[in-house]
């Protein structure tokens, strides 16, 4: 992955937002997530305390994660799965290669997971001679488009149906209504039904995995979860560390705030629970089942300042609440996490230095935290992975300068308020309704709206003000200051004089 730098972000960004189709699409689907979450979490009696609860639940987990890891593990063993460690996704991706080898696999299907979207595990398998199809619907539209996914629960969030249409069309060869949705469907159906048939192995995520039973938990709104992990001979299952669960009754706190958080369901329509392969009288079923417990930079957070990062369920609150998601969609974030989990996950993961942009691709409002079922503080992760790129010097040497210089003005204030004043003075033939008339580009970080202009008193004059009011034997300083200002324009203007005549 090649990174998301301040100008790669900057272009991806500006190019989302002038594309209207795009914006119609982000804006609807977030929209539709919010209503519905602010719905589903309204009829949960006490659900801050639940909320405060599952965050202890949590961080409890984190605190302990080795225990609970060797607990699945030997669960999970027990239970007649094979279990693998990997160490970073090029890891996971080799064991999952070697699996499928082993079993001569060309064709694999998988469910829809983030793990191996982090991993790239496609690109992988692809190079491996293998085969990889994605059965989940979403993943299978951005597949076919050859595109990443812009949303961490709708990965083909930001597709029309008249662009869903155009894919099918081609992948089928033949032309498909795009007004014809239960069409579109079936056509979807059809094709990917023959895949599970003639898989050679199946391979999903999990959104959680139950140490007490060695169980993994998938949490879908389609039945390809269920083909993909039952089909098959083979299934593969690629977790992340963090989303071990102690015990099924912290899992059932898990999945009441999961479902409504993502989607705003009291419980999504398939939630699955998996513990090691087929036995002897099952009828259907994989016969083998492998459990890949990947890493990749978590461990590394542990008992840091962004440990409470790994809290995160993934249900994607966040970008839904996100201004900034909404405007700049998912794929101006160069990961499969976006939105300000992305913007704090990705430089974790992958290197502050290479994705310098994503900690600064934040409002601050607040929001995330707002809705996050976690209550995970991201806007305070965000300003301390800003903090990183000074401490680091990660910062151009440009931005260094200007960002070292505003620190030193801020602390001067006799000179801040010179400034200031000399600013309201030269911005008088530019002023128009309150606002600037024109301002460069390159110095306005507003991008193409009107900069505000500077107010005709600031709040540190109204404040002395009402004290003077208060306090009649207040010194008055408002003459001598205004004299200070007429007397230091004088100064400049001599200062100019002087250099047109030399």
């Amino acid at each position: 992955m090649s990174g998301v730098t301040f100008k790669q972000f900057k272009f991806d960004a500006h190019k989302a937002i002038a594309d209207p189709v795009l914006q119609g699409a982000v804006d609807g689907a977030t929209r539709t997530f919010r209503t519905a979450r602010a719905a589903a979490l309204a009829d949960v009696p006490d659900v801050d305390e639940l909320r405060d609860h599952f965050k202890a639940i949590r961080s409890a987990t984190l605190s302990r994660l080795a225990d609970h890891l060797e607990t699945f593990e030997r669960q999970a063993a027990a239970a007649g799965a094979h279990v693998h460690w990997a160490q970073d996704g090029a890891a996971a991706n080799r064991i999952v290669v070697e699996i499928a080898r082993q079993h001569g696999a060309q064709m694999v299907v998988k469910s829809k997971s983030m793990a191996t979207e982090e991993t790239h595990l496609n690109k992988a398998l692809i190079e491996a001679g293998i085969t990889p199809v994605e059965t989940d619907l979403g993943e299978w539209i951005i597949q076919l488009a050859g595109e990443p996914p812009s949303h961490i629960v709708g990965p083909a969030l930001h597709k029309t149906r008249q662009q869903v249409a155009e894919l099918f069309s081609r992948e089928v060869g033949r032309p498909l209504d795009p007004d014809d949705i239960p069409a579109l469907t079936a056509e979807a159906r059809r094709v990917l039904r023959e895949k599970f048939l003639t898989a050679d192995i199946g391979i999903s995520g999990a959104n959680l995995a139950v140490a007490e039973t060695g169980s993994i938990v998938l949490v879908t709104n389609e039945g390809n979860g269920r083909l993909v992990t039952s089909a098959p001979p083979a299934h593969i299952a690629v977790v992340g560390i963090e989303k071990i669960c102690p015990t099924w009754d912290d899992a059932a706190v898990w999945l009441s705030l999961l479902g409504r958080s993502a989607t705003g369901q009291p419980l999504s329509i398939y939630t699955n629970t998996i513990t090691g392969p087929a036995r002897a009288a099952d009828l259907d079923g994989p016969r083998e089942m492998h459990i890949i417990l990947m890493d990749n930079g978590r461990s590394g957070l542990i008992g840091t300042g962004y440990e409470e990062v790994l809290q995160c369920i993934r249900c994607g609150a966040c970008l839904n609440a996100c201004p900034v998601y909404q405007e700049v969609g998912g794929h101006s974030y160069g990961n499969a996490y976006s939105g300000p989990i992305g913007a704090v996950l990705i430089p974790l993961l992958f290197g502050l230095e290479s994705n310098e942009a994503l900690p600064h691709a934040s409002s601050l409002c607040g929001a995330c935290l707002e809705v996050c079922p976690a209550r995970i503080d991201l806007p305070r992760m965000l300003l301390d992975l800003r903090a990183d790129e000074v401490d680091q010097h990660i910062l151009s040497r440009e931005e260094h300068l200007i960002e070292s210089g505003i620190a030193w003005l801020l602390g001067q204030r006799r000179l801040f308020n010179f400034l200031a004043d000399m600013g309201r003075i030269f911005q008088k033939p530019l002023v128009d309704q309150d606002r600037l008339l024109a301002v460069p580009p390159e110095f306005n970080p507003a991008g193409e709206r009107r900069l505000p202009t500077l107010a005709e008193r600031s709040f540190h004059d109204l404040w002395n003000n009402l004290r003077e009011e208060d306090d009649p034997a207040a010194p008055v300083y408002g003459w001598l200051h205004l004299a200070a200002v007429v007397l230091a324009l004088l100064f400049i203007l001599r200062l100019l004089k002087g250099g047109k005549t030399s």
